[in-house]
C-alpha cells in the first residue's frame, strides 16, 4: 500500500520528535566521577558514617580505597565518594559482637585479634603459650560467633620485651625513642608506655650520665604510651635511619590496612614492612593493650617505644610482637595519634 502525503507528514513528525528526545538525553549531564580517589582518611570516614553497614576498609595492591559494605546502596555512596565497593555479609556490628565474644571468653595471655576487613572476619592469634585448656577456650569462643572468628597461630612468644629510633635507657633497660614533640617551647618525647613505667629520669647513654628529661606521663597497659619532658635544649623533629640519615618528621596521621611502612629502633635499626590490621587486641603477660596497629616488620629487644612512620608522617610507638628480625615476626604498634592528643604536644 502506498503511503499518503499526511501519513508520510505523521511519520516525518514522529522521526523529528524521536530525535529530539535522543538528542535531549545524550545532551543531559551524565553523573559527575569523583574530582580524585579516596584518602584513606576519607575511605575511614565513610565507613564510620555508614555504621553496622561497613565493615572496614583497607588498600588494595595499586592503593586504591576498598571499603567493606553490606548492600548496594552503601556501595553506591562508597563509589560517588571515590573508593571502591567490597559487598560484604557481615557488618561493623556483627564484627564487634564476635570481638565482645573474645574479650568475654578469650582473654588470655599470648592472645591477640583484630578485624580483617578483607575476609570480612575477626582474626584471633594464639602464640606457643596458648596450650591444652588455653587453646580450647579460645577454640570454644571461635566457635560460637559462627564462623565470623577464624583462629591463627602466631611464631615465638607475643611480648613487650621488643624495647624513632635512638636508644634512650632508665634503671637497667634500654628502649627507643618515638617522636620528638613539644608545646609550644617546651620540648618531649614520646615512647612506649611499658617503657616509662620502669623508670622516671632518662638517659641517652648506657651510663647513665647524659640526662634527656623526667617522665610526664605514662599509660600501660590499656593503652602503650608515655611522654618525657626534656631538661635539655630542643631537639630535632626527625627520626634516625641508621645509614647516616635522617627522615625529618612534620605530621602524624592514622594508619590504614596496605600502607607500606618503615619503623626505627636502636637493636634493630630500620626496618619495612606492612600494615595487616588496625585497632587490634594485644594480650601480653603484662596486661591488654587494644587499638594497635598490626604490621609484619620485625622488631627485637630493646626496640620498643621506637618509630612507625610512613614518609614524613608519624603512626606509631613500638609497643610489642613476636619473632625476630632473622626468621621474621609480627609487631604492634601504639597510635600516636593518641599520646598527641592526650598530652597536648605535636610533632614538628
Amino acid at each position: 500500500m502506498r503511503p499518503t502525503r499526511s501519513s508520510l507528514r505523521r511519520a516525518a513528525a514522529i522521526a523529528v520528535a524521536g530525535t529530539l528526545v535522543t538528542g535531549s538525553l545524550l545532551g543531559a549531564p551524565a553523573q559527575a566521577a569523583p574530582a580524585s580517589p579516596a584518602s584513606p582518611d576519607a575511605a575511614a570516614a565513610l565507613a564510620d558514617q555508614l555504621g553496622a553497614r561497613a565493615a572496614g576498609t583497607y588498600a588494595d595492591a595499586s592503593g586504591k580505597m576498598i571499603v567493606a559494605v553490606t548492600d548496594a546502596a552503601a556501595a553506591r555512596q562508597v563509589r560517588a565518594a571515590g573508593a571502591t565497593a567490597k559487598i560484604v555479609t557481615r557488618g561493623a556490628d556483627k564484627l564487634a559482637a564476635a570481638t565482645a565474644e573474645l574479650e568475654r571468653s578469650a582473654k588470655i595471655p599470648g592472645t591477640a585479634w583484630w578485624t580483617d576487613p578483607a575476609t570480612n572476619q575477626v582474626v584471633v592469634s594464639v602464640d606457643s603459650t596458648v596450650t591444652g585448656a588455653k587453646l580450647e577456650r579460645v577454640r570454644a569462643a571461635a566457635a560460637r560467633t559462627g564462623g565470623t572468628v577464624r583462629i591463627e597461630a602466631e611464631a615465638g612468644v607475643l611480648t613487650t620485651r621488643i624495647s624513632g629510633g635512638q636508644a634512650i635507657y632508665t634503671g637497667g633497660y634500654r628502649c627507643s625513642l618515638g617522636f620528638n614533640v613539644r608545646s609550644g617551647t617546651t620540648y618531649y618525647f614520646l615512647t612506649a608506655g611499658h617503657c616509662t613505667n620502669l623508670g622516671s629520669t632518662w638517659y641517652s647513654n648506657s651510663s647513665q650520665t647524659s640526662v634527656l628529661g623526667t617522665r610526664a606521663g605514662t599509660s600501660f597497659p590499656g593503652n602503650d604510651y608515655g611522654i618525657v619532658r626534656y631538661s635539655i635544649a630542643s631537639q630535632p623533629g626527625n627520626v634516625y635511619l641508621y645509614n647516616g640519615s635522617y627522615q625529618d618528621i612534620t605530621a602524624a596521621g592514622n594508619a590504614f590496612v596496605g600502607q607500606a611502612v618503615k619503623r626505627s629502633g636502636s637493636t634493630t635499626g630500620l626496618r619495612s614492612g606492612s600494615v595487616q590490621a588496625t585497632g587490634a587486641t594485644v594480650n601480653y603477660a603484662e596486661g591488654s593493650v587494644s587499638g594497635l596497629i598490626r604490621t609484619n616488620v620485625c622488631a627485637e629487644g630493646g626496640d620498643s617505644g621506637g618509630s612507625l612512620f610512613a614518609g614524613s608522617t608519624a603512626l606509631g610507638l613500638t609497643s610489642g610482637g613476636s619473632g625476630n628480625c632473622s626468621s621474621g615476626g609480627t609487631t604492634y604498634f601504639q597510635p600516636v595519634t593518641e599520646p598527641l592528643s592526650v598530652y597536648g604536644v605535636s610533632v614538628y
